[in-house]
């Protein structure tokens, strides 16, 4: 059966990191001499209180966990994660609603980027500053985070790092997933260093500069700002633009492209190529429609279509204008974009790149075994074959999702949300894009409109995207609590 005993020791562990994160976010709250301080030195003990109560009941633990456990404990730690990380929230006063609180966390570790603020710019600089951290530390997720500084913690960790990776297929640049983890970690850390950089070079301040890079490179898109964003300078949206599509790559290829100076590693990549397709073909059809239909100039069109483009298909969900003002079919090629998402082992959600290339692939088999039907036609993407059961995984995933697009939309619809608008919510909950109100597509929204049931289910719906829902739904199933 399940091993308890672990799985709290390793909560309570990863407690201990997340009370250290809420101590900087203090440390910046003191920084500052605003009215927060206060707020993360409680929530700051509390978390430490119950991680200290956790590893009390999971001491003596032997250090090894099965694929169940494995399970369990990632789903267990991004609901605990978020519940803690909403103590600041609610102890500050700015939030007096659980559902709420728990909404803004959820998403910021999810890296969905909905947000049920309305103002914002009201907040003090440590709460911005833990809603930005919560999602750059949720962007690569939790435990692979642990697994990079805390290999030992977390015994089983290839499991681990199963039940969490996205993506359909898992590769590793070192036979040790610890020393994987640190490299991936390093680049990371490295992409958010440079985009800060970059812009506070632009005219940003250090600490707009410092917010934006977590949300970019994260691909979270929490504001500190009401409403868009980017409208201070073409340049910066140019930056912001770069630093998504970077961040939408598989950082294992990032690492062997640019670490190892193997680029062409990177054109030779199929899931790469299909992203690239995919960003220029809806980039030149959204400018194409922007400048027939709403008499855009050329570079002013060609910049928010490609900010659109990036930002939906990298589900960051941050935004240079109102999409939503846009004719429909624009919404129609961005709904798509949240669906497919970018590549795999990135810190991106949706559908991933690679599914739908081997989706593609599929079909032009099936078309061919029409003409041949003896013919033998492997699926291969960048040359390697794909075996018969990862397939049967992937349409069964592929059924699924939409299974769950389709019930959390008239779930939605009976609650009260208009069938648009319900379509919308669902698609960018599970993909973790987090944009599309009441607009349809836009940012112009608030999700603070939604009741408190919806709320909740919200959340519960943003961390079955994250976790791409198998990892979750599978604790439902009567088989997972079997003995045997």
């Amino acid at each position: 059966m399940i091993n308890w005993r672990i799985i709290l020791k390793i909560i309570g562990s990863l407690l201990f990191i997340e009370a250290f994160f809420m101590a900087c976010c203090m440390a910046m709250a003191m920084s500052f001499h605003e009215d927060d301080t206060i707020a993360f030195a409680l929530s700051t003990l509390l978390t430490f209180g119950a991680a200290f109560v956790f590893l009390l009941f999971g001491r003596e633990a032997e250090n090894l966990l099965s694929r169940r456990d494995a399970y369990v404990v990632v789903t267990l730690t991004w609901v605990v994660f978020s519940f803690f990380g909403m103590f600041p929230f609610l102890i500050h006063g700015s939030m007096t609603s659980i559902a709420d609180a728990y909404f803004e966390t959820m998403s910021g570790f999810t890296t969905t980027g909905a947000t049920v603020i309305d103002d914002v710019e009201s907040l003090p600089h440590g709460l911005l500053f833990w809603r930005s951290l919560m999602q750059w530390i949720g962007g690569l997720g939790i435990v692979f985070f642990t697994i990079a500084v805390l290999p030992s913690l977390v015994g089983g960790s290839v499991k681990v790092f199963a039940a969490e990776a996205t993506g359909p297929m898992r590769s590793k640049m070192h036979p040790r997933l610890s020393t994987s983890a640190k490299w991936i970690w390093s680049i990371y850390l490295m992409l958010t260093v440079l985009c800060a950089l970059s812009f506070w070079l632009a005219g940003m301040d250090w600490f707009g500069a410092t917010n934006y890079s977590m949300s970019t490179t994260a691909t979270g898109g929490f504001s500190i700002h009401n409403g868009t964003i980017f409208l201070a300078s073409p340049t910066v949206e140019y930056l912001a633009i770069l630093f998504q599509f970077l961040a939408g790559i598989n950082f294992t290829l990032l690492y062997v492209s640019l670490f190892k100076f193997r680029l062409g590693a990177l054109f030779r990549n199929s899931e790469f190529k299909m992203y690239i397709f995919a960003i220029v073909v809806a980039t030149i059809w959204i400018m194409y429609l922007l400048i027939t239909r709403l008499d855009y100039h050329f570079e002013p069109a060609f910049r928010s279509a490609l900010f659109q483009v990036v930002s939906f298909i990298t589900t960051t969900g941050l935004s240079d204008t109102d999409a939503g003002a846009w004719p429909h079919l624009t919404w129609i090629i961005l709904m798509f974009l949240m669906f497919m998402g970018a590549s795999a082992g990135s810190t991106t959600g949706g559908f991933k790149c690679i599914r739908v290339l081997m989706l593609l692939k599929v079909l032009r088999n099936e078309f061919r075994h029409v003409l041949h039907p003896n013919a033998v036609l492997p699926v291969k993407v960048s040359g390697q074959s794909i075996p018969q059961n990862r397939l049967v995984t992937l349409l069964a995933f592929l059924t699924l999702y939409i299974i769950m697009l389709l019930t959390v939309t008239a779930v939605f619809h009976v609650l009260g949300v208009d069938l648009t608008n319900a379509m919308t919510i669902s698609l960018s909950l599970v993909s973790n894009v987090g944009a599309g109100l009441d607009t349809n597509i836009g940012p112009q929204m608030s999700w603070s409109e939604l009741s408190s049931g919806v709320k909740w289910l919200c959340s519960f719906l943003m961390l079955v995207g994250r976790l791409e829902i198998i990892a979750v739904l599978v604790l439902f199933t009567r088989s997972f609590w079997k003995e045997n």
